[in-house]
């Protein structure tokens, strides 16, 4: 591969006006594209074999027109001090609102307060709720100014008036946390390259490939049903690896002009040997993304799809545009250890007759690896102690309940607890298919009746069956709120009386509506991490052995991630579940860990976090291979590697902690939780366990079956068939077998 590589990274060095012109051509296709296709609703949200989606679909069949997966809005009045909602002038009110929200186009229906008896016992608070023929998402902008300007002159009128339900769900946008972790970035990477030029390359050829990836989903939207979260996550991971692959490959040119080579061989060189490290790397991300289709909901396979290749494009780029743009730049472009007039002087220090003093990484490295063991137990109970909160850890999914305080619909939610309970935030529809059995009517009031015989029950409504008499739907009202286990207790204890109602009278009684679907993702989340876990950190372990054609330092590798991750789950739990450091962070409201967090952390961060590993790794291999001893190899891998592998986790840790200011929850926990999973990874777990544990090693960590050496493909990484066809001299150095 790095004699290939080696080709392609001339050949691109050469022939850079051709290749400039290849990915300027694709860039301008797709934004032609993503500009002419059609606009794209929002992806339709199905959970596959989950009770609450089976509910729906068979409310879809029995219950035509209904639109039960429909956006529901619920406006709540409350009367001012000393009046109530049943007062003449404020019943008029609300009647004149009901008329104006009855006028939209994708209102099904709207229930009037009065009729609905949808008016709090003391008088004061009361809601009308409103059924939408499509889902929140979905839902057109003209349909939510309605739905605003309603509660608007219904508030001039004297009411207060605040709009809770999914109608007013935002399409998650792009604010400035991409421009903060870019300029972080430029910042991070002029003082890495001490160069504008050189900091310039990463950024443009980053911001080239994410505008391709992002461009091509946009004009595909609509074909394949691509939601706004898609592009979302694209852009996200996609600028972030972009920048670190790139990076990469202009550190190792430098660090090959700093040797004394031609720049066409350099760039020949870094493509060849850095460059592999990327395809290897760019590899377990994909791995890790696509994966994600295990968990069989559609919208996140489809998300991890396209992000992943988003990286596949980064990659590409990594390996063809640098070093035409290295061409581009010519002397620009500094050796390494030689400054630009940006940053210091023009000159290197061993033309001054001065010896070089040793960098950072490598005087931690050489810390290192005289005192391992100790090294090694600080970091493992560092991360052990950080890990701790995460055997408390709960899983839901957020609701109006996590919102700002500032917004109305967590104003919305907060007077419906106020006027009837913190269930009535999350009722349970429970749908009996009574179509074979004898009796529905008596199935139905058999179900009403051990419904109301289950704890944590307030209210259970009568049957309302469909026309053909076959099927009713029953509302169930709990006491608890939406997110709480009591309720999720509910909704199971509802579905195992559902299965003694089965075997008596052969109807089935499914649970269904928002939080229960809220807890149907959850648990299928829940379900498929381990599995997940198995299948991404099993194929990335095989990858690894073909990279460092070792047992162990793969089986290192995978076993570090997973501290790194738990000790980022626990610094979640303590943030967002037990609210430590929550003011700092601007988190409003504790509660359970958003569900998708544990499989979404897995799946970005392993391939992340086997960047750092690939990059930092195989430099230290490609020194032992060449003649070091082990512990002289870990100082030499990270005296080239330990400034940029820091870089590069900066400029990560900027991209994501760019989110936490977002004013969603669910960002601002991504946000943090992929930002702290970074730190632990990359500065503990890479630069401090990772080189204790192979310094205690020693030669062991590169040991390998002599018959699994020999059925492996030489895949070359370190470039050794590059030195052993140089003309410096390289290829008289002894290779070590391993």
């Amino acid at each position: 591969m790095a004699t290939f590589l080696y080709k392609l990274g001339r050949l691109s060095f050469r022939r850079r006006h051709f290749v400039a012109l290849i990915w300027v051509a694709l860039l301008t296709l797709a934004g032609v594209g993503a500009a002419s296709a059609p606009a794209a609703g929002n992806s339709s949200f199905s959970i596959p074999g989950t009770e609450a989606q089976k509910a729906f679909d068979l409310l879809e069949q029995r219950f035509p027109g209904t639109s039960a997966d429909g956006a529901t809005a619920r406006v709540v009045f409350k009367a001012p001090s000393g009046e109530k909602m049943t007062d003449p002038g404020n019943r008029a009110t609300v009647r004149d609102t009901v008329k104006e929200l009855s006028d939209g186009s994708e209102v099904v229906r709207v229930t009037d307060p009065y009729q609905a008896k949808a008016v709090s016992k003391d008088g004061t608070i009361a809601y009308a709720q409103v059924s939408y023929k499509v889902s929140g998402m979905e839902l057109d902008d003209a349909a939510k100014d309605a739905l605003k300007d309603s509660a608007q002159d219904a508030r001039k009128a004297g009411l207060t008036v605040e709009i809770g339900g999914d109608a007013l769900q935002a399409v998650p946008h792009t604010g400035s946390s991409e421009i903060i972790g870019i300029a972080v970035a430029a910042v991070v990477l002029v003082i890495t390259f001490g160069s504008l030029v050189a900091a310039g390359l990463p950024l443009l050829t980053a911001l080239i490939g994410v505008g391709i990836g992002v461009s091509a989903i946009t004009g595909l939207a609509s074909a394949l049903d691509l939601g706004s979260t898609t592009s979302t996550l694209a852009m996200m991971i996609g600028l972030a690896v972009g920048i670190d692959y790139a990076l990469f490959i202009v550190s190792r040119y430098r660090a090959e002009l700093a040797e004394g080579r031609e720049r066409e061989e350099a760039a020949g060189r870094a493509v060849g040997t850095a460059g592999s490290a990327v395809v290897f790397a760019g590899l377990t991300v994909v791995i890790a993304l696509v994966g994600l289709s295990v968990v069989n909901i559609p919208m996140l396979t489809k998300m991890g799809i396209a992000a992943a290749g988003t990286v596949a494009i980064a990659v590409l780029i990594a390996l063809t545009m640098i070093p035409a743009l290295l061409g581009y730049a010519g002397r620009k472009v500094k050796p390494m250890g030689e400054k630009g007039k940006l940053l210091g002087r023009a000159k290197k220090q061993h033309e001054q007759g001065t010896p070089a003093k040793p960098n950072l990484g490598t005087r931690w490295a050489s810390f290192v690896v005289r005192r391992p063991l100790a090294v090694l137990l600080l970091g493992v109970i560092g991360l052990g102690a950080a890990a701790v909160p995460a055997a408390s850890l709960e899983l839901g999914l957020p609701d109006d309940g996590s919102q700002p305080t500032s917004t109305t619909q967590r104003r919305a939610y907060d007077l419906l607890s106020e006027g009837f309970g913190p269930g009535f935030n999350g009722p349970l529809m429970v749908v009996v298919d009574a179509k074979n059995s004898d009796d529905p009517k008596a199935v139905f009031t058999q179900t009403g009746d051990e419904i109301k015989g289950l704890k944590d029950v307030v209210t259970v409504t009568p049957a309302q069956p469909n026309k053909a008499g076959d099927t009713a739907t029953i509302t169930v009202i709990p006491g608890s709120q939406p997110s709480s286990v009591t309720t999720e207790d509910l909704v199971h204890g509802i579905r195992d009386a559902g299965a003694g109602i089965k075997a008596d009278t052969d109807a089935n009684v499914l649970v269904t509506g928002s939080t229960a679907m809220n807890i149907d993702v959850s648990e299928k989340l829940n379900d498929a991490l381990v599995p997940y876990l198995v299948l991404v950190v099993g194929l990335a372990f095989l990858l690894l052995i073909v990279v460092f054609r070792s047992i162990l330092v793969p089986l290192k590798a995978a076993l570090g991630f997973l501290l790194s991750v738990m000790a980022a789950l626990g610094a979640v739990v303590a943030v967002f579940q037990w609210g430590w450091l929550s003011g700092l962070m601007g988190v409003e409201q504790t509660g359970p860990v958003m569900s998708m967090m544990p499989i979404f952390m897995v799946g970005v961060v392993f391939g992340l976090a086997m960047d750092y590993e690939v990059f930092l790794v195989t430099r230290m291999r490609e020194a032992y291979v060449h003649g070091e001893k082990p512990a002289q190899a870990v100082v030499t891998g990270f005296r080239h590697g330990a400034r940029v592998v820091t870089a590069a986790a900066v400029i990560m840790m900027a991209v994501f902690a760019g989110f936490i200011g977002s004013s969603e929850s669910m960002v601002k926990m991504i946000g943090f939780g992929l930002a702290i999973a970074v730190f632990f990874d990359a500065f503990i777990v890479r630069m401090a366990i990772v080189p204790a544990v192979l310094a205690l090693l020693g030669r062991k960590a590169w040991w390998l079956p002599r018959w699994l050496d020999r059925a492996l493909p030489n895949v070359d990484v370190e470039g050794e068939a590059l030195r052993a066809t140089s003309g410096d001299g390289d290829g008289d150095r002894e290779l070590v077998r391993v």
